[in-house]
């Protein structure tokens, strides 16, 4: 039998009840503890990352009975294994993540390194193989070609790209915005305190309506003298009443939607924050419009629910409660009548919650579509009208809008029976109401003043009934925001901090790589690297694109773990140190440099905003920067536009030098830093480059191998391996790797397709 997760196939094989071989030493012991004697142990996965995606130890067991998970300094957690079980395995920026569901809902979820790739892989299959014995519970399941997430052939969505395979989590969505609301909960109790008495205030004018019509208005119509000191007393008492809500009230507003900003305030810094610990993979598989979005439209969302719809509804359930209290005081058979309609409207709720919130899930996905052609298209409007393609992005546009209007056409028609309906059981139950109530005062079982009051009161109550239903859908609205925020929040770093990070004050810039792997996904693109690097040498790397050259640049710098083996700096593993500090000794010039909108004495500074003016500048002479800052109009205070529109290719290139440059790097990364320039500019650029990378450790990596002249030595990468390590001379004497690419590039130039110094 085989198992599909994602990627490929495996075979599921019986596996031997071999304890030993299964199971890391350092485990066996406390894992042969937990068994019992029918047990045996089918597969395993070492854990090297804790739910926070920090380094850890831990197993997950995987036994013909069970599953068995625990890591170091907590107790063992355990599920027996039923047929209604699935796992899922994903793998994300070097990160691997298990999950396993039952009806729904999810029982676990664990972290792994690749390093344990294969472990994972068995664990799935042989899971699924217990789990489908003949084959027939994954007979009708497929895979989602986007996440690898197992979905019923039927589904016209996986579950897990629509983030509601967790049915507890999608219920509680809400509830998990109260870890940003509890450093406000004294401002809470307060506006709950002040929404408390403004809703009493409330009700009292229809109390006061009784005394009014059995005591004046009925007796005067019966020719009896009106009482104008006791009508004097009513009409104050509303009057005051009145004050009172209003006062309350205003209170109320203004310090519960104070407190909802602020919370909401948290929630888009927070999610802010946690975007910057994410690694490069998952900004990688994201469009920049969904992620705006989500912080963006998403939290003033949530922040107009918690401001508006909630204290709305917290009123409406308070007048509810109290209003039932009143009438059942008053006339406990009437207060019963008046109750019929709600296990009605009650039920239609539960009716449409899912539809609902279903629909607008895929609401506020479509509107991400929207704003991902926006994010595109306005950017690159140069490119747009270079190729005259305007009419295909006003389509693309056209066409997201269409999208976007069908899924809400699905969800306005479900809205659009759910509301009539709670209104026309409400005035339905207004209706027995005065027929029940004019009954009752006909045999004077009540008077005219009680039937006033209840209908008063009933009014009201109904009004907040049907208020209520409407609570249904911004509160589904809401919670399909909260889950797409928190979809973010719970994503773990791909490159985990560590734990107790080795504390190093001032690096030399040596660099190891020891049987370095790297793997995106399934697919090798690094394989036992080996390479040493002495501070302050500068080493070029060559190879034909794919050959793994920005790959390695990236597992240098971090911004991908390794997936085997380690890289090393002075002799400690990268991963035992802080990111933030590790980087900070890091200068990156990229082959496109980017700099922010701002100045450019701002954009040189964004490594060091606390440099001095005159720092600034000698960053900016050393990257022979400082000439044409000088003809802009406003010198260092001129404004840069978005992405460095409004300055050439150059000129962007040496402003990002000197930006290296003045944070004073110890290791240096040259990233094509001079693929996109004329040959004169690249003059200039590598002239500045000089300044940069003297006494530095630089690792170069150019298309043009004439840019490395001045490379100590020369590293050729090919699929990932380092097939030839030399000079320059040496390596051409090798006739090799080099040699070829040497002279393919010569022919090049001779031919005149490339606008460069012919190679040395």
């Amino acid at each position: 039998m085989t198992v599909q997760t994602g990627e490929s196939q495996i075979k599921v094989m019986v596996v031997s009840s071999n304890f030993n071989s299964l199971i890391p030493p350092a485990w066996r012991a406390q894992v042969d503890e937990h068994l019992s004697a029918d047990e045996r142990v089918v597969a395993c996965l070492p854990l090297d990352l804790d739910e926070q995606g920090r380094f850890t130890s831990g197993i997950l067991v995987l036994t013909n009975l069970r599953l068995l998970v625990r890591h170091d300094g907590l107790p063992w957690r355990e599920w027996l294994l039923r047929p209604d079980q699935h796992m899922e395995r994903r793998d994300h920026a070097g990160v691997g993540t298990l999950l396993v569901y039952q009806s729904g809902t999810r029982l676990l979820k664990v972290h792994h390194t690749l390093d344990h790739l294969v472990a994972a892989r068995n664990l799935v299959a042989q899971f699924e193989g217990l789990s489908a014995k003949d084959g027939s519970a994954t007979a009708s399941l497929h895979w989602c070609d986007r996440c690898g997430a197992t979905m019923d052939e039927q589904d016209g969505e996986c579950a897990s790209c629509t983030e509601t395979a967790d049915g507890r989590e999608t219920g509680w969505a809400l509830l998990r915005l109260w870890r940003f609301a509890h450093p406000y909960r004294f401002g809470l109790f307060a506006g709950f305190l002040l929404t408390l008495g403004a809703t009493a205030a409330t009700l009292v004018p229809p109390y006061l309506t009784m005394p009014l019509m059995d005591k004046i208005l009925i007796p005067y119509e019966r020719g009896h003298h009106i009482d104008s000191t006791l009508v004097a007393d009513y009409l104050l008492a509303l009057l005051a009443a009145a004050v009172m809500a209003w006062l309350l009230g205003w209170a109320r507003t203004l310090l519960l939607a104070r407190v909802s900003e602020r919370i909401c305030m948290d929630l888009r810094v927070a999610t802010f924050e946690h975007l910057q610990k994410l690694s490069l993979a998952y900004f990688g598989g994201k469009r920049t419009g969904d992620l705006v979005n989500r912080i963006g439209s998403e939290s003033d969302r949530i922040s107009v629910f918690l401001s508006l719809h909630l204290l709305d509804f917290v009123i409406d359930v308070l007048i509810m409660l109290m209003t039932a209290a009143i009438l059942m005081s008053i006339n406990l058979k009437l207060a019963l009548v008046t109750l019929l309609p709600i296990p009605l409207i009650v039920w239609m709720i539960h009716l449409v919650r899912d539809r609902l919130r279903l629909g607008f899930e895929k609401v506020d996905r479509v509107w991400g579509e929207i704003s991902n052609v926006l994010t595109d298209t306005i950017p690159g409007i140069r490119v747009v009208k270079a190729f005259a393609q305007e009419s295909r992005e006003i389509d693309r546009f056209r066409e997201a809008n269409r999208h976007n209007l069908r899924i809400n056409d699905r969800v306005n028609a479900v809205w659009a029976l759910f509301s009539p309906s709670v209104t026309l059981l409400t005035e339905v139950g207004l209706l027995v109401v005065w027929a029940f109530g004019i009954w009752q005062v006909g045999h004077r079982h009540i008077t005219v003043g009680v039937l006033t009051a209840f209908l008063t009161y009933i009014s009201r109550f109904y009004a907040r009934l049907d208020s209520m239903s409407r609570i249904v859908s911004v509160t589904q609205k809401a919670s399909a925001a909260a889950r797409r925020i928190f979809d973010i929040l719970d994503q773990v770093p791909g490159v985990p901090e560590a734990a107790e990070p080795v504390q190093v004050p001032r690096l030399q810039g040596a660099i190891s790589l020891r049987h370095v792997g790297f793997r995106y996904g399934a697919r090798s693109v690094i394989a036992d690297m080996n390479l040493d690097i002495a501070p302050g040498e500068m080493i070029g790397l060559v190879g034909h694109s794919g050959s793994g050259k920005s790959t390695l640049v990236n597992l240098i710098c971090r911004f991908y773990d390794v997936t085997e083996g380690a890289v090393l700096i002075d002799g400690v593993d990268i991963r035992q140190l802080a990111l933030n500090d590790y980087r900070r000794h890091i200068g990156l010039v990229l082959q496109e440099p980017f700099l922010f909108f701002g100045t450019i004495a701002e954009n040189i500074a964004y490594g060091r905003p606390d440099a001095t003016h005159e720092e600034i500048v000698a960053a900016a002479r050393a990257a022979h920067a400082h000439e044409f800052i000088l003809r802009l109009p406003h010198g260092y205070d001129s404004q840069v536009g978005e992405r460095g529109h409004g300055l050439s290719g150059g000129e962007r290139q040496r402003i990002s030098i000197a930006r290296a440059l003045l944070i004073d790097p110890r290791i240096l990364i040259l990233d094509e830093a001079t693929a996109s320039v004329d040959t004169e500019t690249e003059r200039e650029i590598q002239a500045a480059l000089e300044n940069l990378v003297r006494g530095r450790t630089t690792i170069a990596v150019a298309h043009r191998l004439s840019t490395l002249r001045h490379a100590d030595r020369l590293v050729v990468l090919d699929r990932g391996r380092i097939v030839e390590v030399g000079r320059h001379e040496t390596l051409l004497a090798m006739n090799g790797a080099y040699a070829q690419l040497y002279e393919a590039q010569a022919r090049q130039i001779d031919a005149g397709e490339e606008e460069t110094d012919e190679p040395d």
